[in-house]
């Protein structure tokens, strides 16, 4: 039974992943017979899950049939948080929001009620949507802070008491679920479905309220030793004594991230700068002051393009640092941020041409997230994709060790 299951779950984690598939593309993936591949295929049709989707183009021969995922089939409920706000949705296995994204304000920092708060707008967007409970198989959570993803523990936020945050959830909810650091799963989703998909290494910089970074190493997520590699924000390259909120002075997140950016447009109004801002920015509530830049910046804002190419500029000298490190093949920048889109490329490719060695940066591409802000969504979803598989694998371990015992 847990054989069964097992595989049903790895192919489905393949169509997820892949799309439409024939037996032949799913042999090779799941590295099994094509009869045993037949077998898990009649049983995922036979519950509905996926279902033929016409022909392949035919080299000679019979036409090869095309399997795909079957609308309406299961369901994740995908969270994407940061420091301040939160997003919610339930995803189907193609990646669309099946709800509308319920975003609203979750501070994180001194407040000891957020875990309470977040299980119950979960809660609600499932009970809202009508979808059947037995169809959402799993909640993948993006969270900023220090994330042990293995232990469903966040050292930074999100204190669940006597319980890891997986297990307050996930008794709560009563479905399994997972968690990340959200800028894992934004490089996660850009490596299975965006900017870096196929790349073998790259880096993706999530620009929000902080300066995250994920890595992808010789094809696969990097998290480092403890799971808090990433920490891009902090790295101490400004002599400019602004105390950072990890403690420190001098950090990245100091001149770079959108709250500055913030803090910069607000104080370039004050000493009378020109800009379709107007006199009501800002407003205080972060969410719809950036929303403001960005709109303000697409309509090509002189002062608010300029803000931003400082900032880029910026970035791009840290991710000059990333390149002398890792020779990526790629670097794609990700996030909140992007939603002012291009306006980014040109400061951080100029930072890039004036402090990195050209032999080591000869070959590594920068690109805008295809994602945008929904980046996050994508990635918690693959993050429960990827999860059933571990713990099934898990299971026929321990099963195995059992039976040898």
């Amino acid at each position: 039974m847990v054989n069964k299951s097992y595989y049903k779950t790895l192919a489905l984690k393949e169509f997820y992943f892949s799309g439409k598939l024939s037996s032949t593309d799913l042999s090779e993936r799941m590295g099994k017979s094509i009869p045993h591949v037949m077998k898990v295929i009649d049983t995922l049709i036979a519950d509905g899950v996926i279902v033929e989707s016409g022909y392949a183009p035919s080299s000679g021969g019979r036409r090869p049939v095309i399997y795909a995922p079957k609308p309406g089939a299961i369901y994740i409920l995908a969270v994407a948080m940061d420091q301040m706000f939160t997003r919610i949705t339930l995803m189907d296995i193609e990646n669309n929001p099946v709800t509308p994204v319920k975003e609203f304000e979750l501070p994180l920092t001194n407040n000891p009620d957020a875990i309470v708060q977040l299980a119950e707008k979960m809660a609600e967007v499932i009970r809202e949507s009508g979808i059947d409970r037995e169809k959402v198989v799993g909640a993948g959570i993006g969270m900023p802070g220090f994330v042990d993803f293995k232990n469903g523990v966040n050292y930074s936020f999100l204190n669940a008491g006597n319980k890891t945050i997986t297990e307050y959830l996930t008794d709560e909810l009563n479905i399994p679920v997972y968690i990340d650091n959200d800028s894992s799963l934004i490089a996660l989703a850009e490596f299975r479905f965006g900017a870096a998909r196929q790349k073998k290494n790259a880096v993706v910089v999530n620009i929000g309220w902080g300066i995250g970074l994920g890595m992808i190493l010789n094809g696969e997520l990097f998290r480092g030793h403890d799971g808090f590699a990433g920490e891009f924000s902090h790295i101490p390259i400004f002599n400019n004594n602004k105390l950072c909120s990890c403690g420190k002075s001098g950090c990245l997140e100091t001149e770079a991230s959108l709250l500055v950016v913030i803090e910069k447009a607000a104080k370039g109004l004050k000493d009378g700068r020109p800009s379709a801002l107007g006199k009501n920015f800002p407003s205080g509530h972060g969410d719809t002051d950036w929303d403001a830049i960005v709109k303000a910046a697409l309509k090509g804002d002189r002062f608010v393009i300029e803000l931003l190419s400082h900032t880029g500029y910026d970035i791009g000298k840290a991710v000059a640092i990333l390149i002398h490190l890792m020779n990526p093949e790629s670097v794609v920048l990700s996030g909140r941020g992007t939603l002012a889109g291009k306006v980014w490329e040109a400061p951080v490719q100029q930072a890039l041409n004036e402090h990195s060695i050209p032999r080591l940066a000869a070959n590594t591409k920068l690109a805008i997230s295809t994602l945008g802000y929904q980046a996050e969504l994508i990635g918690a979803v693959a993050l429960v994709m990827e999860n059933k598989v571990k713990e099934y694998k898990t299971t026929r371990k321990n099963i195995k060790e059992k039976e040898l015992s």
